[in-house]
């Protein structure tokens, strides 16, 4: 294992020759790979690859097979909103739906993004001009829950699929009007108040290979609404919620409460069913830099084949483990120690590509809010100490192992380009001598880091202060190679020049 400091500052400390000497050394030498993959197999009721959920793909690898802007000269177009705008999606059209939350009221809002109205930013400026009319059309869904209508992901009609606050299931669609004019409206919907009791919302929704679409409530509830518009439900043990979205491979929905990670399957009459449930360390509260008491991943499906492996990250009080197990059976394959070196949490996703997985730290991350019900934080606060680690499985799929820690303040949920081999995030920045400590005037920055070794290999600072924290929200790499990440004000464009 190789540890990697002064991420945050751009400064590089270790080489990847410097890296792989240093893994060799360590008994842990293993070839790095010259291509990153593969990707599992695409869903066919999705849209583009990569771009179609907020974590990419329907397995939620947080991987694309799209470029991203690379590390040389980079230009910064802002996009202000007046919402914060986690989901950003790409269809095949090019244009960029993102599915915002309006600060006024806290209402989410699909925005249509037309990328190129925004404006041209120079190399050498913070922030480029801005077209007002970057966002072209909106449209307000009902308004529920913190994290309920936050999830969404694209059909392979490039349409929004969301459930909002009145249980609907919608499919949102978008059309150039006679006027020249976009206009957003409701295509499909589905009622499921039937099927999702009152105050109770969906967390998280994805497509599997035969068009169902699945979702899990904040409450604990699982369901399977099939081609026919006919919702089946499965209630988890009282106590279970979902606060993160869930992920589908071909034989399976994976879905991570608060206790346990579970893979469902249909039963032969529509019904979900447990194929197994795998019981994980949740600690004895919710830690500071989290939204709820539990795991923060959305289960990630990865592996040598695509999707041969599922991983959580847990909560273990005084040191995490990420936890890997065989997909079609839950067997686990190991439960290794991570973020060694940082505070002992992640409310992120972990990244999960061939062998590998990469998870980032957020402990201490200061969310301005956290979901009803999520309980104090143990401590109530704490420095934002940031970190990550990758860790590898073992060529005989028996074990896993540490390649390297960093100590990147990483703000945002990351993302890895098998085209280009660059794993791309945004970091916090403290000011001079503020330690870990965060501030409203912390700035941020485009962070680019090699896989590799853990070192970062560009940075480019990004406009504002506290009005553009991109508060671990996931980024969207686009067609046109674009960095496109959501802030709690509106959107923020990175591209190459």
């Amino acid at each position: 294992m190789q540890k990697v400091r002064g991420g945050t500052s751009g400064r590089l400390v270790l080489t990847a020759l410097t890296a792989v000497l240093i893994a060799a050394a360590s008994g842990n030498a293993s070839a790095q790979p010259s291509s990153w993959g593969p990707l599992a197999d695409p869903n066919p009721f999705l849209g583009p690859m990569g771009t179609s959920t907020m974590h990419g793909d329907a397995g939620s690898s947080d991987a694309t097979p799209l470029s991203g802007p690379g590390t040389g000269k980079l230009a910064v177009d802002p996009l202000p909103l007046a919402a914060a705008c986690p989901t950003l999606l790409e269809g095949s059209d090019g244009l960029v739906l993102a599915l915002c939350t309006s600060i006024l009221g806290q209402i989410p809002t699909v925005h249509l993004i037309d990328t190129s109205s925004l404006g041209t930013g120079s190399a050498g400026s913070s922030a480029g001009s801005l077209s007002p009319a970057a966002s072209v059309a909106q449209l307000e869904l009902a308004k529920g829950s913190l994290l309920g209508g936050v999830y969404a992901y694209l059909d392979n009609q490039n349409r929004l699929v969301a459930v909002d606050g009145d249980r609907q299931l919608v499919r949102v669609q978008h059309e150039r009007m006679a006027n020249g004019g976009w206009r957003l409206f409701i295509d499909q919907s589905v009622d499921l108040a039937s099927s999702i009791p009152d105050g109770d919302n969906v967390t998280g929704l994805a497509p599997d290979w035969q068009g169902n679409v699945w979702f899990a409530t904040g409450a604990g509830r699982v369901g399977r609404v099939d081609g026919e518009g006919v919702a089946r439900t499965l209630q988890l043990p009282a106590g279970e919620e979902v606060q993160n979205s869930i992920s589908t491979a071909t034989f399976g929905t994976a879905v991570a409460t608060t206790h346990a990670l579970y893979q469902f399957s249909a039963g032969q009459d529509g019904t979900p069913k447990i194929d197994w449930r795998a019981p994980y360390d949740r600690g004895s509260a919710r830690k500071p830099g989290q939204l709820s008491w539990g795991t923060g991943s959305t289960p990630t499906y990865f592996g040598p084949n695509g999707d041969d492996y599922l991983t959580v990250v847990d909560n273990a009080d005084t040191q995490v483990s990420v936890l890997v197990y065989r997909a079609a059976t839950g067997e686990m394959v190991c439960s290794h120690k991570v973020l060694t070196t940082s505070g002992p949490g992640s409310e992120n996703s972990p990244i999960g590509i061939g062998n590998s997985v990469f998870v980032a730290g957020t402990y201490g991350y200061p969310y301005p809010t956290v979901p009803a019900g999520a309980g104090p934080a143990v401590p109530a606060t704490a420095p934002f100490v940031g970190g990550m680690t990758r860790v590898d499985i073992d060529g005989a799929g028996t074990g896993c192992h540490t390649v390297w820690d960093n100590d990147v303040r990483s703000s945002a949920v990351p993302h890895l380009s098998t085209a280009d081999g660059n794993l791309y995030t945004v970091v916090r920045q403290g000011l001079p001598l503020s330690s870990d400590g965060t501030t409203p005037l912390d700035g941020f920055a485009f962070t680019v880091i090699d896989p590799n070794t853990g070192s970062v290999l560009a940075t480019r600072d990004l406009p504002g202060t506290i009005v553009n924290d991109t508060l671990q929200m996931s980024a969207l790499i686009n067609s046109s190679s674009d960095y496109l990440q959501g802030t709690i004000s509106g959107v923020i464009r990175v591209r190459g020049q």
